[in-house]
Formats: C-alpha cells, sequence, structure tokens
C-alpha cells in the first residue's frame, strides 16, 4: 500500500519543460502505477521509462526500477521512448516540396510500404544528419548549471567555468547523439555539433576561439575517438572489422583498406538481429531463393530481404563480388521494388521519389542554365531542347534534362543512355556484354525520343540487371540505388553526372560539392 502522506515529485519532461507532481496518497508501491499516474496527468500518448536522480552519485540519473528508490521532492525524468518504424510509408518518406508524377511511380503506389533492416538490429540509423543538430539534454546537475551560466551571459556577458566533470558529461552526450548519425563524422559535422552547442549554451563559448567553439570541436574529435576504441572493444562490426586482426595479411596496417562510408552510407556496415550467425543468416538466403520462385510471394520475399540486410551488406564489404556472380546469391535484390527497399536500409532516404522529386523542382531553372550556354555545347543539345518543348509527356522531358544536363557538364550523355533499334537485336546484346554501367533503350525501327520505347534496362558489368522500367529518368535512380547497394565506383566518364544525382537530387554530402557541381548549384539556387 501505499503511504498516507502526500507526496510531491518534480517531473522534467524534456528541455526546459518541467512539472510538479503532487501525490495526494504517497508514492505508489507499484511502478507500474506511477507511471500510469505520469501519462495520465501530463497527458503522455507514447510508451515512457522514468529515471530518477540519485544524490548518493553526485545527483546523477538512473533508470527507476522500484518506486522504494523514491523520496517526497525528488526528482523523476520521463523519457519518452520511440517506436521502432518497421514498415515506412515511401511516400510519405519522399520531400514535400515537390511532387512526383505518377507515371513513374505507379509501381510504388501509396498502399506500398518497404521493410526496413530487423527492428532487432541495435546498429540501425532510421535518419540521414540533420540539417540542425539536436543538442541533448545533459544531466540534472549540468543543466542547470548551464541554465544559471546563459542567465549570466545575457546579463552581463560573463562566461561559465566549466568543471571537468560537467566537461565530461557534455561531451559524453553529445557524442552520443553524434553516433546515431555517423559513426565516421567528418570535420565538418563537428564544426556544426560545436556551433550548435555554443548557439543553444552562449555561455559556453571561448574567449580567444575565432569562432567561439574551435576547441569544443577538437575536444570532440578525441572524445569520438575514444568512444570508437569503447564500442570496438566490445564487437561493434561497423568498427571492430577496421581492426588489424580483421585484415588479411597483406593488408596488416591500420590505414590500409578502411571500411567506413564514403558517400553518406546511414548503415554502411551493419550488424546481424540479435541471436542471428552466419549460419543462420545463410539459411534464410537459400530459403528466399526458393520463396522467390513462388507466386504472390512479395511479402515473404520482402520480410527475408529486409532480414538479411546485414548479411548481404557484410558480404558486399568483405567479399567484393562480381555482378553475375551476386545476382544468382541475391536475384531478390534486382527487382524495382527491392532496389529501393534496399536503398531505404542503406540511406534511411527514399530512392526513386527523393530522386524524380528533386528532378522536377530543379527542371525549369535546369534548362534555363542549360539553353544559357553558348558555343558546341548549344549545338549539340538543340534537338533535345526542340523535344522538351515539344512533347508534354512528363517522362520524355525529364529524359530531355537528363540528357541536356549530362551534356552541360561536359560529359557524353551516350556514355550513360545506350539506344538501340529493335531490329538489331543480336548486335545490340553483343554490345551490352560490353558495357561496364549503363542505361540502355530499345526503339523501334524509325522511331525517335517522341516516341516510347520498346524497353528500358540498366547493365553493369555486362550482366542484364533490370529491364521493363518505365522510363530513362527512373532507370538513372535505380541505377544511382544500384551503385550504392553493390558499392560501386561512380563511371569516371561520368563523374559530374553522379555527383549531381547524389549531391543536388538526393541531397548527400552537399558541403563536399566539386567546383564545377557547385557552379550549377549556385545557379539552380537563384531562383529559389
Amino acid at each position: 500500500m501505499a503511504s498516507s502522506k502526500p507526496a510531491r515529485l518534480r517531473v522534467i519532461l524534456g528541455e526546459s519543460n518541467t512539472e510538479k507532481l503532487t501525490l495526494p496518497n504517497g508514492i505508489p508501491d507499484s511502478l507500474d502505477e506511477l507511471l500510469r499516474k505520469v501519462k495520465d496527468t501530463f497527458g503522455l500518448k507514447t510508451n515512457v521509462r522514468l529515471q530518477y536522480m540519485d544524490k548518493d552519485f553526485g545527483n546523477d540519473f538512473f533508470n527507476l526500477t522500484s518506486t522504494s528508490d523514491l523520496e517526497d521532492l525528488g526528482t523523476v525524468k520521463v523519457i519518452q521512448e520511440k517506436p521502432i518504424q518497421t514498415f515506412v510509408d515511401v511516400v510519405e518518406t519522399a520531400p514535400s516540396s515537390s511532387t512526383v508524377h505518377s507515371d513513374d511511380s505507379s509501381s510504388l503506389s501509396s498502399n506500398d510500404t518497404i521493410i526496413l533492416s530487423s527492428p532487432e538490429s541495435l546498429s540501425s540509423r532510421t535518419q540521414q544528419w540533420p540539417a540542425n543538430f539536436p543538442i541533448p539534454i545533459f544531466s540534472y546537475d549540468t543543466e542547470r548549471q548551464l541554465e544559471k551560466g546563459n542567465s549570466e551571459y545575457q546579463a552581463n556577458k560573463k562566461m561559465l567555468t566549466v568543471t571537468s566533470r560537467m566537461k565530461t558529461d557534455i561531451l559524453n552526450r553529445l557524442i552520443e547523439e553524434i553516433y546515431q548519425y555517423r559513426a565516421y563524422p567528418e570535420d565538418a559535422h563537428f564544426c556544426v555539433v560545436a556551433e550548435a552547442l555554443v548557439k543553444k549554451h552562449p555561455c559556453l563559448k571561448e574567449p580567444g576561439s575565432f569562432n567561439g567553439c574551435y576547441g569544443w570541436k577538437q575536444r570532440l574529435k578525441y572524445k569520438m575517438g575514444n568512444y570508437r576504441t569503447l564500442l570496438k572493444s566490445q564487437g561493434c562490426p561497423e568498427l571492430s572489422v577496421n581492426s588489424l586482426k580483421s585484415k588479411a595479411s597483406i593488408s596488416v596496417f591500420p590505414a590500409a583498406k578502411i571500411k567506413k562510408p564514403r558517400r553518406a552510407e546511414a548503415n554502411f556496415y551493419p550488424s546481424f538481429p540479435l541471436g542471428e550467425t552466419q549460419e543462420s543468416m545463410e539459411k534464410e538466403r537459400i530459403e528466399l531463393l526458393t520463396a522467390i520462385k513462388r507466386r504472390n510471394n512479395d511479402r515473404v520475399i520482402a520480410d527475408k530481404m529486409a532480414r538479411t540486410f546485414a548479411y548481404r551488406r557484410q558480404e558486399v564489404e568483405n567479399e567484393e563480388p562480381g555482378i553475375e556472380d551476386f545476382k544468382d546469391r541475391w536475384p531478390a535484390l534486382f527487382q524495382q521494388k527491392e532496389i529501393n527497399a534496399e536503398f531505404q536500409r542503406l540511406m534511411a532516404l527514399p530512392l526513386e521519389q527523393t530522386f524524380l522529386a528533386q528532378l522536377d523542382r530543379h527542371s525549369s531553372q535546369l534548362i534555363k542554365v542549360i539553353q544559357a550556354k553558348g558555343g558546341a555545347t548549344r549545338a549539340k543539345m538543340a534537338a533535345i531542347m526542340r523535344t522538351y518543348d515539344e512533347v508534354e509527356d512528363i517522362g520524355i522531358r525529364r529524359e530531355c534534362v537528363l540528357k541536356g544536363l549530362i551534356t552541360f557538364l561536359g560529359e557524353d550523355a551516350k556514355d550513360l543512355i545506350k539506344e538501340y533499334c529493335g531490329s538489331s537485336g543480336d548486335d545490340a546484346q553483343m554490345e551490352l556484354k560490353q558495357l561496364t554501367m549503363a542505361v540502355f533503350v530499345i526503339r523501334k525501327e524509325g522511331e525517335g525520343l517522341k516516341e516510347p520505347p520498346e524497353d528500358i534496362g540498366i547493365v553493369i558489368e555486362g550482366v542484364e540487371v533490370l529491364h521493363d522500367l518505365t522510363s530513362v529518368a527512373s532507370a538513372c535512380a535505380l541505377l544511382l540505388g544500384l551503385i550504392y547497394s553493390l558499392n560501386l565506383a561512380y563511371p569516371k566518364a561520368l563523374r559530374f553526372t553522379f555527383e549531381v544525382f547524389q549531391k543536388i537530387f538526393m541531397q548527400l554530402e552537399q558541403h563536399k560539392m566539386s567546383p564545377k557541381v557547385q557552379n550549377l548549384f549556385g545557379k539552380l539556387q537563384t531562383s529559389q
């Protein structure tokens, strides 16, 4: 029974959000009863857990497992647990600023869902680096000192004297928050975090620093290195894969063949679901080979593909298999829907929806930029631009924009988009087998860009991996998805084109643009 003596608790609900909870009948004996009281009083709908402030450990917070740890006038913190999203509606995750025409997204309707990696995988990241980095809530005593320090700073610009314990708490919480997005953050990321810290808590600015936070940036770098060492010693796969004992004998050097994200991959080297081993994952793969032969079995295939994501990804990174062999082992991956799903799991970002939405968003300004180009480049694009003006089909117009973009960047559209006449079937097949990477378009004899083609597909390393696609724009998006999923390099002859695909259309690593792409991006932004 709870004590009949009334009790009061200070309840921390979030940043700058503290309430008082009055318990007329005293602190309940049951933790479940206390949780119900907290949720009912403050209108909390999600699952929550409680932490209590322990005075014996310097007012640090610990998970509350029994109400006997609480006393009158004590402090508890509410932790709202975010549900793990196993199913993501692919239409809802598309950028809201643009709409995607139904022509190329009919196979990914609003009723379709993408199954992400298994919810039991603790290392799974669900989003890209945020535009505005969220500074977490620190321990209670640190927050109190920061609140007081910020008031002092606003009043007389006095900086806070940070104790070593307070500094350690701030750095630890920040590093944990950073790791939710990147295991190997770059210098620019540390700069963003340090600037966000002193913006939220100006009392932490450093006198003498050129930007007020250089010292914080350096401390974060060292702390992240120590944190990675700790996780590596605990067997975290995305870090332990780079330990010396995990490397081949010919690469036993600390800096040799480091496996880490190069193109903003969120889950570059994921962990197996809890309880799974390499043997159990191989069994799932074999079952998947059987499942793909059955009709109307999309749901089972999608579930098994999601569950084996980490196994498949580690195989790509460790063994670097050829496309033909990998297609034999994982045939289910080479479908439009599964490429979209794999990209979502790897990048925490929709593929076709984002690509096509951003292409449409920039199309009008791209056309202006392309048409403003003079000389031989303008002459090469004249026929394409005429077709763009004459047709209304969104798929053809997107194809014209892409061809014009490639030419504008000083590259050859024929290196990416290979067009063949249907009557030259055998010759076309022979040439396709010699290609490293391309989108192929088969047209009827005598027909051109204005007519719909007989077939659109993708070939990689001489292997036809997709066909019967709806448009060239969709094929370009899927080719980008396959490059990421298979960890392939961009074709050298099209490096600027794929840089635009990645950094402008997919909005990944926009802080690292080449001068040519940066110049194009600046021109596109002038009208927005």
